[in-house]
């Protein structure tokens, strides 16, 4: 045997001893920590003087175990198993609302169109007390929602509180369908819109007709809304793309540690149309289907990209299946535009020991090509070809966005007022605004931000420690100012603040579609889109330069 031929066989000999000695290490490290796992189990259930709650403990732990990874790979017990199937299928039987538990209160936040429960006359803000026998009190968990679902044509009754008045409504379930395409119209007698909230499986077909619903109407340009879309099936987005590109292109690339889960997906089917001037809108809760959607007719210089910088999500997720009908959602691998970028902003390998996640984007963004030879860019989401620019959404704001005096101030609105003109003409002034912010200074505690929060503990430190004596004036007086300093807030983003608040009420009285309704008359984003496809010249210069 030659020196050579020797010489790569001792190489190869050592690397396989590598290899298969860094998996038996690895595989002794897991088993170690497993035996450890389980043998703490055992002693807890033993010896613990009162009694535990295994599946709470080891829920508790496998996600604080995840929490450290990304956001995205979760573990999902038989319930959780359900609702992921319920978005991805978009079917489920039950009563048609949605509802969120929080303090043991389970209110209902959104009525569908059509459903069991508007049938019923069940309302935004009612406050479930009881499903059927059980007190919804009696619950720890968001499992709770789950007794709303059964099977279609199954009664349910329920012990609701409606403006502090106990009513009982009987409801009968049915099959609810979830439309990802709630709305679509024409603008103009050329313009049409199409906005769809997320990728389930019916997304692509939902599109589809749509689109030549809207072709059959007279359409010659199409805005595709995407805002607030946090994404879902790639293989939806994948087939949207391709209504719009030729056959046989490539859409997005995967790339993962498991080779048999790298892989490439192109366009497999004749297009819907080439030629169709395209805009398309994004912001900064557009993510991960809705980025692939975006970059790829962007790198294929096919549809002018308008509104502000999208989410940054670059990570792909599949599902296993665990013991036990349990399964684990878990990152697999990143994903790549037709151009080659990742537009993945958070790094969250490199977290530090604070808990920071360092972001992509900090370290510069990698330029790339588009078909025409456009820059376009890498890391932190997909930037706009036309950036509709606002005011940074303060946390303060975000708050008060997701806070019960928001909702709470929203529903009131709907009992003080029997009916409001139809979407497309309803817009609120400053003076509903000056109203919100008077309903706020008298509910505080419903908007407390992170500084009111440890200011609290505070003072009920101090009066533990019997340190308070004179300080409770001062903390009053800070507290004051405080309050007073978060109105101001407010203020900053006083026109995001409006048109979340247009959109809570407006689907009040018209539903999900009332809330588009309004929009494609009121909206911005969707004012500069149609103002954009209406000035050929403009568009293509975009699309060239």
């Amino acid at each position: 045997m030659s020196k050579i031929k020797k010489w790569i066989l001792g190489v190869f000999v050592v690397i396989s001893v590598a290899v298969s000695a860094a998996f038996q290490s690895d595989f002794f490290e897991v088993a170690k920590q497993i035996d450890i796992y389980t043998t703490l189990f055992k002693e807890l259930n033993m010896y613990y003087i009162d009694e535990i709650n295994p599946a709470k403990i080891t829920n508790n732990a496998v996600n604080h175990m995840l929490s450290n990874l990304d956001p995205y790979t979760r573990y999902y017990d038989e319930q959780g198993v359900e609702d992921s199937r319920i978005r991805a299928t978009g079917n489920y039987g039950g009563i048609g609302a949605l509802s969120r538990f929080k303090n043991k209160t389970l209110t209902i936040r959104e009525i569908l169109k059509n459903s069991p429960a508007e049938k019923a006359g069940i309302k935004p803000g009612d406050k479930i007390i009881k499903i059927g026998d059980m007190l919804v009190a009696d619950f720890e968990g968001e499992g709770i929602t789950a007794l709303l679902n059964g099977l279609p044509n199954t009664t349910i009754n329920l012990q609701i509180e409606r403006q502090k008045k106990l009513l009982n409504i009987e409801v009968t379930r049915k099959k609810i369908e979830i439309n990802p395409v709630p709305f679509y119209t024409m603008i103009d007698a050329e313009v049409g819109y199409i906005s769809f909230t997320q990728f389930n499986e019916k997304a692509s077909a939902q599109v589809k007709d749509a689109f030549l619903s809207l072709k059959a109407e007279g359409m010659k340009k199409l805005i595709i809304d995407v805002r607030s879309n946090p994404g879902g099936l790639l293989n939806e987005a994948v087939k949207i793309t391709n209504f719009f590109i030729p056959k046989d292109k490539i859409v997005v690339t995967t790339k993962a540690k498991v080779k048999k889960w790298s892989d490439t997906f192109k366009t497999k089917e004749q297009p819907l149309d080439l030629e169709i001037p395209i805009s398309i809108l994004v912001d900064g809760h557009s993510a991960s289907a809705s980025e692939i959607l975006a970059g790829s007719l962007q790198d294929y210089d096919r549809a002018v990209v308008i509104g502000e910088r999208s989410f940054g999500k670059g990570l792909v997720q599949r599902y296993l299946p665990l013991s036990y009908g349990t399964q684990l959602k878990i990152t697999i691998s990143k994903y790549y535009t037709p151009s080659g970028r990742c537009i993945q902003e958070l790094d969250y390998t490199n977290r530090d020991d604070k808990g920071t996640i360092p972001k992509f984007s900090d370290q510069g963004r990698e330029a790339y090509k588009t078909a025409n030879g456009r820059t376009v860019f890498g890391g932190g989401g997909i930037l706009p070809d036309v950036e509709i620019k606002k005011p940074l959404t303060t946390e303060t704001t975000k708050v008060l966005l997701n806070s019960d005096a928001f909702f709470n101030y929203a529903t009131n609105y709907f009992y003080e007022h029997k009916t409001i003109s139809e979407a497309s003409k309803f817009n609120l002034t400053d003076s509903d605004f000056n109203s919100l912010k008077n309903y706020i200074s008298k509910h505080q505690t419903d908007v407390e931000t992170k500084t009111e929060a440890e200011l609290v503990k505070v003072t009920k430190l101090a009066e533990e420690e019997n340190l308070n004596g004179n300080l409770t004036s001062s903390y009053a007086a800070l507290l004051k100012n405080i309050h007073s300093e978060k109105m101001k807030e407010f203020d900053k983003n006083k026109n995001e603040i409006l048109s979340k608040l247009t959109e809570e009420i407006v689907k009040r009285y018209h539903y999900e579609e009332g809330i588009y309704q309004q929009k494609v008359v009121f909206d911005a984003t969707i004012i500069e889109a149609v103002s954009l496809l209406n000035n050929t010249s403009n568009y293509q210069k975009i699309l060239k330069n």
